[in-house]
């Protein structure tokens, strides 16, 4: 990161951070599509087991690991303030707090799997993939969540497309293993879809060992020598961290397990209508890559500029960001609306599943619309640290707001399935506003903090 005098250059910048990490997140979707769909080839068991034992994972994951995206606000802040010297400290402790998160998952996995799968009535054969499945996964969990905390300190200095080549670097790996421990290939054992979360684990491994070369010998990161000395556990530090994390963890958890929890719901229609909602919905979830990229590198800017206390630089990239995020959903929009055949021929060739297809993806339009506004807030808001107001509005906006709503016009009036998608969409459109108007108060009180500083 450095300073920026225009608004063309920053432009130029946030769009250079920017798509690196779009990039990245792309490679990360693939990783589990890739596991979803070589599994489908081994078997229709392998496939549900592995989609099930995922469908559990992801939410958790990403709500943990949302923990760890406080460091990248907390490094952004010390790099503008020119406070160097301390970030070493902070990115170890972050280490630290990422191996007791991944220990303590794997513990309480360990414990409540069974127990959830059983509850869950699946076919014996079913139940037994989806747990072997996460099991496997499991060696690759403490990797993982230290990998996010190696990724977050990375990117924090603006140097995403080092962190885009490492994910990248992951993908091939993984449809590799995936294709030597699905299908047993090379030597390797037959295993199915569990084959694939031994290959996840594996790939974890590796990319955790490219961060740490290129943290420890490339510059800009070598100059900190961050393991040239061993830092004690600081408590003090973690609860900082926490403080920060937690809250942002929650946010995540809460957008993630909602969709979980509405295709529960969704299990009271017939198969296409649950097949055509899952189609529509990884759709939508692939378009959402691009706000919520973009939502991380408006993190990375507005930390930069409210560490270095230039306030009106902050507001100018949260309002840049957004701009963009809107204009790409508006180009998104009128793109799916004109290719809505082409996209239902992606997921099947069935003409009825397919219409039903076209049916929920016109929704997924306005689910990209909110998501455009509402997502680079809660990156900004992030960047000035505030991120307990977040967890509040996320928590009203799909709980409160968007599942009872969608359940109440399912199953009481004539919209049935479709009730589920306008009710998320419409609390996802209260949030967006109640972020807006959070923003404004949050860069108003630092410009009057500010301008109170000044004058002392």
């Amino acid at each position: 990161m450095y300073q920026t005098h225009t608004i063309g250059k920053k432009v130029r910048l946030l769009i250079y951070i920017l798509i690196p990490i779009l990039i990245t997140q792309l490679g990360m979707y693939a990783m589990n599509f890739f596991d979803t769909v070589m599994s489908g080839h081994a078997s229709a068991d392998d496939l549900a087991g592995v989609a099930i034992g995922s469908s559990l994972w992801t939410p958790v994951f990403t709500g943990l690991s949302g923990i760890l995206l406080s460091l990248t606000p907390i490094i952004s802040q010390l790099i503008g303030a020119n406070k160097k010297e301390q970030i070493p400290f902070s990115l170890v402790q972050a280490i630290y707090l990422a191996f007791v998160i991944a220990v303590v998952v794997i513990v309480i996995g360990g414990c409540v799997i069974h127990p959830i799968l059983n509850a869950m009535n699946l076919d014996p054969h079913v139940q037994d993939i989806a747990y072997r499945y996460l099991k496997a996964l499991a060696w690759g969990m403490i990797p993982l969540f230290v990998y996010n905390a190696l990724r977050c300190f990375i990117d924090a200095h603006g140097q995403t497309k080092l962190t885009m080549m490492i994910t990248l670097a992951a993908l091939p790996i993984n449809i590799l293993f995936n294709y030597f421990m699905i299908f047993g290939k090379m030597g390797f054992p037959r295993l199915g879809g569990v084959g694939a979360g031994y290959a996840s684990a594996i790939a974890y491994w590796i990319i955790t060992f490219i961060a740490l070369f290129v943290i420890v010998f490339k510059q800009p990161f070598a100059k900190y020598r961050v393991f040239n000395r061993v830092y004690r556990i600081s408590f003090a530090s973690w609860k900082e961290q926490l403080k920060i994390g937690v809250p942002i963890g929650f946010s995540v958890f809460f957008e993630t397990s909602i969709f979980s929890a509405v295709t529960l719901l969704m299990s009271n229609f017939s198969t296409l209508i649950v097949a055509a909602h899952q189609s529509a919905m990884n759709f939508a979830s692939a378009l959402y890559m691009v706000p919520l990229s973009i939502s991380m590198a408006l993190t990375i800017a507005v930390g930069f500029e409210v560490g270095a206390k230039r306030f009106q630089d902050a507001r100018l990239y949260s309002y840049i960001g957004i701009i963009i995020a809107v204009i790409m959903a508006i180009i998104f929009a009128i793109s799916v609306y004109l290719l809505n055949g082409q996209i239902s021929k992606l997921y099947s060739t069935d003409a009825t599943l397919r219409h039903m297809i076209e049916h929920f993806v016109i929704y997924a339009i306005f689910f990209q619309l909110s998501d455009a506004f509402g997502a680079p807030i809660q990156g900004t808001l992030r960047g000035y640290k505030d991120v307990n107001i977040t967890l509040v509005m996320t928590l009203i906006s799909y709980w409160v707001i968007g599942l009872p709503l969608g359940y109440i016009l399912a199953n009481f009036t004539p919209l049935e399935p479709f009730g589920y998608w306008i009710g998320l969409i419409i609390g996802l459109a209260a949030g967006a506003i109640c972020l807006f108007i959070r923003l404004i108060f949050v860069q108003r009180r630092y410009k009057h903090s500010f301008l109170q500083n000044s004058k002392t």
